[in-house]
């Protein structure tokens, strides 16, 4: 029997999502509200995976299950906002865990794309570790989320004339402000969280530093990905911890080993620079300068 080959729904307007929803045409082509409640429950099955090729920023509630992060599941009763990006490949839930009320907010490049926020979306981080960290949000600030996503849709479902779409994007401007707020929030009050993946990247790269032969330099990719972090969520939780980015802790780690094998074995320099990952002696050289004003050579000498 020849096996099903499913491929991942590539959705390039907004308009295909709402036939795939089971929903009415949008009153815009380039935006739109969706309330979860009016969602059928026979809607189309994306559990095959879906590009949505335009940004998605939705608040759920009433949900009947837990919420994934990376490989840890959590059990809130706040609100839960998840943001997407075009173009990044996402999973539906199980339909279980379907939201039985809230909204997203859809919005395609076009829409923002002559304002100021077209040029500034990409400095909002959360879009770019959407799936491995949700919002959560108290009730306070779900109140403040639920203002602007009102205020959104009231603007929408008026007659469009020629300051709708400046409303609506100065609207979409002040929620993504917002949620970049309690995202803050939510890096701050989640330390021990924070300093258990901390606590792990630590036991990573002393792993790597300890036998370092042929595994080339860690990389920040490589680390986020054992850690089922994005890269930009494990640099923005290191820094609110240590004030440091996870480049800056690799850094510190490989000068701290440079030292220990400098001080205490037999290797050339250019050997200890093969063995801590660097293919070239001027690249261990120049960082090891860097980071400590000495040159490898100069801090070997200082132990003779």
């Amino acid at each position: 029997m020849k096996k099903e080959n499913k491929q991942v729904a590539i959705l390039n307007s907004i308009s295909e999502l709402h036939r795939g929803l089971g929903l009415p045409g949008p009153e815009h082509p380039l935006v739109s509200i969706v309330q979860f409640s009016d969602l059928s429950t026979d809607a189309i099955d994306y559990s095959t995976g879906f590009i949505f090729n335009f940004y998605m920023v939705a608040i759920k509630k009433d949900f009947n299950g837990k919420m994934r992060y990376g490989q840890q599941y959590y059990d809130f009763d706040e609100g839960v906002m998840s943001f997407i990006a075009p173009g990044q490949l996402c999973f539906e839930e199980e339909p279980s865990d379907r939201p039985r009320a809230g909204c997203m907010i859809l919005f395609h490049p076009d829409f923002i794309r002559n304002y100021a926020l077209g040029k500034n979306i990409k400095n909002f981080e959360f879009f770019n570790y959407a799936v491995n960290e949700a919002l959560y949000l108290s009730q306070k600030e779900e109140a403040v989320i639920e203002g602007i996503f009102d205020s959104i849709q009231q603007e929408y479902r008026l007659n469009i004339d020629k300051f709708s779409q400046d409303v609506i994007v100065s609207h979409i401007e002040l929620l993504l402000t917002y949620c970049n707020r309690f995202y803050n929030r939510q890096f701050i009050t989640r330390k021990n969280a924070g300093s258990s993946l901390l606590e792990k990247m630590e036991q990573l790269l002393n792993a790597h530093f300890n036998n370092p032969n042929g595994q080339g330099l860690p990389t920040v990719k490589s680390l986020a990905a054992q850690l089922n972090v994005s890269p930009g969520y494990l640099s923005d939780m290191l820094r609110q911890l240590t004030g440091q980015s996870t480049q800056q802790h690799i850094h510190g780690k490989l000068i701290e080993k440079a030292k220990e094998m400098l001080s205490t074995g037999n290797s050339t320099v250019a050997e200890v620079a093969y063995q801590l990952g660097f293919e070239h002696p001027q690249s261990f050289n120049k960082l090891f300068k860097q980071k400590t004003n000495v040159s490898p050579v100069e801090f070997r000498q200082s132990f003779n």
